[in-house]
């Protein structure tokens, strides 16, 4: 038995991602509560930041090279893995930021009004005495930084992991805080908790599919590798119809994190009972490590089951988009409405995969990249609409004249939408011309002109809402938007900053996403 290297260097940003989050977990046991939260947010922000500069050198140790394996095999640190890593690095920074937001309006009591939305003690019943003196006591929840650092430790390994045992153990250390964070909104808790619950269920069933077909892809060719399993296929040893029985469990697990058709379910209850905050990081980083994930599966490990997978995903990814963008247009809740229209894009994102060439690789990084900024700040904003008692206003009908009200706010929430429906000036626009021109040039034209329909269509009922915003009366009882601290301020501008930019001049993280499309085999 030979001790396995560890190569501390590559794995750099992981392992200061994770060192914060024990450093985390201390800080609760141990320090002072009115000292906690500026410690956790100075060291989560602090040890975001460091992951980053980390996965700045190691892209420079590379210097164009095909990439370099660590711990005997198991993680690969290559272009595609060190973009993902990067943007979900940023991506985190932007939630902690909204995370730790706890701005209170002066006039109002403690925390009737603000924009805290962590319950005081997640441990007390819904309702009850506890939680109510918790509340009054203006205890602050601070665990969620430690439990969410772990979470972007293991969407860090997510797409970086060459075997499928590392990777299911990502898939769980990334899903295992979210389930905890989804159930710990301060107002509305019970539906907080059913959706922690469908979360947490779930979830569980799809990783239990997950390590099922992982088990029968070993039965297979021997081995976990992914390169081992490409070789095993290529070679045409063994039973093949057992390594597409093991592709599709895999898939399973995979398509129930991006959210996809037929395992969307769970996405508009969670989306909608989960804290804004969470929900905003939810909806944009486990997508990016999700769909990295997949990356590395079908153009690393089953390139020569191409003729097989693609039309199951063809399948998919019809159905994602059409069932995302009709079931979006009858909404009448705000963020349920981008909860399906989040499951829309994952449609869209998957025509990239599909293209099973190089620049389906870069231009679903692009897509990425530019549809996480995006709905961070489409929550962002939505999670600064308050009613008179301080709740979340997401009911469609209390929008109505929001915008002329606060023109700043309606202008920016229009700016998401507008990106979210691919209109020109836009990421999206940019995101969505790359990921069809890829799908059309690996011969997915039909499913090109499907994504352009669906995108036409979803169109209605983003501009209805910006109709909604600038052109109606407001209601009697219309909401409104609490002043929040330069923490959300500044997630607001940078993501509103990044998603006019990428429309107006994308070639720079063009260049560096068409840099990024080599996997390490």
């Amino acid at each position: 038995m030979v001790t396995p290297s560890v190569e501390y260097g590559l794995l750099s940003p992981m392992l200061i991602v994770f060192g914060v989050a024990v450093a985390g977990v201390l800080i609760e046991a141990f320090a002072p509560r009115q000292s906690r939260y500026a410690a956790q947010l100075t060291l989560a922000v602090g040890g975001l930041l460091a992951a980053g500069v980390a996965v700045a050198l190691v892209a420079r140790d590379l210097q164009g090279g095909p990439g370099k394996a660590a711990v005997v095999g198991a993680v690969v640190l290559d272009a595609p893995a060190l973009f993902l890593q990067g943007t979900i690095l940023v991506v985190g920074i932007l939630g902690i930021l909204l995370i730790a937001e706890r701005e209170v309006s002066a006039e109002s009591d403690r925390g009737a009004r603000g924009l805290d939305g962590f319950t005081p003690q997640a441990s007390a019943v819904a309702g009850s005495v506890a939680e109510q003196l918790a509340t009054k006591a203006g205890v602050m929840q601070t665990e969620v930084f430690p439990l969410t650092m772990f979470a972007i430790g293991g969407m860090l390994l997510f797409p970086a992991a060459n075997d499928l045992l590392t990777m299911f153990i990502a898939l769980e250390v990334l899903s295992l805080p979210l389930y905890l964070l989804c159930g710990l909104a301060r107002r509305r808790r019970l539906l907080s908790q059913e959706a922690a619950l469908k979360y947490f269920l779930l979830g569980a069933f799809s990783s239990g599919f997950f390590i099922y077909g992982a088990a029968m892809l070993y039965g297979y060719a021997g081995t976990l590798r992914l390169g081992g399993i490409a070789d095993a296929v290529d070679q045409g040893s063994g039973n093949t119809s057992l390594a597409l029985i093991g592709t599709g469990l895999v898939l399973v697990g995979v398509l129930f994190k991006v959210g996809a058709v037929p395992f969307h379910s769970w996405i508009p209850d969670v989306y909608q009972g989960a804290p804004t905050a969470i929900t905003a990081f939810m909806a944009a980083a486990t997508k990016i490590a999700a769909f990295g994930a997949m990356l590395r599966l079908f153009y690393v490990a089953l390139p020569h089951l191409r003729d097989d997978w693609r039309p199951v995903l063809w399948a998919i990814a019809i159905l994602t988009m059409v069932i995302g963008t009709l079931t979006a247009v009858t909404q009448s809740d705000v963020k349920r409405m981008l909860a399906y229209s989040a499951i829309a894009h994952s449609g869209f994102i998957l025509t990239g995969v599909i293209a099973a060439n190089p620049a389906g690789v870069s231009s679903t990084l692009f897509y990425l990249f530019a549809y996480g900024f995006s709905t961070v700040g489409a929550f962002a904003v939505v999670g600064l609409v308050r009613n008179a008692a301080g709740d979340e206003a997401t009911a469609m009908a209390q929008w109505a004249g929001l915008g002329r009200r606060y023109p700043i706010v309606g202008v920016v929430f229009s700016l998401f939408l507008l990106a979210f429906a691919g209109i020109p000036l836009t990421s999206g626009f940019v995101s969505k011309f790359a990921v069809f021109k890829a799908a059309g040039t690996g011969g997915a034209i039909p499913l090109v002109v499907i994504g352009v329909v669906a995108s036409a269509v979803a169109a209605y009922f983003y501009v209805r809402v910006i109709v909604l915003m600038f052109f109606t009366d407001p209601p009697e009882d219309a909401p409104e938007v609490v002043v929040p601290s330069g923490l959300t301020t500044a997630v607001v501008t940078v993501t509103a900053a990044v998603t006019f930019a990428l429309g107006a001049l994308p070639q720079p993280l063009l260049d560096l996403a068409n840099n990024a499309e080599t996997f390490l085999r």
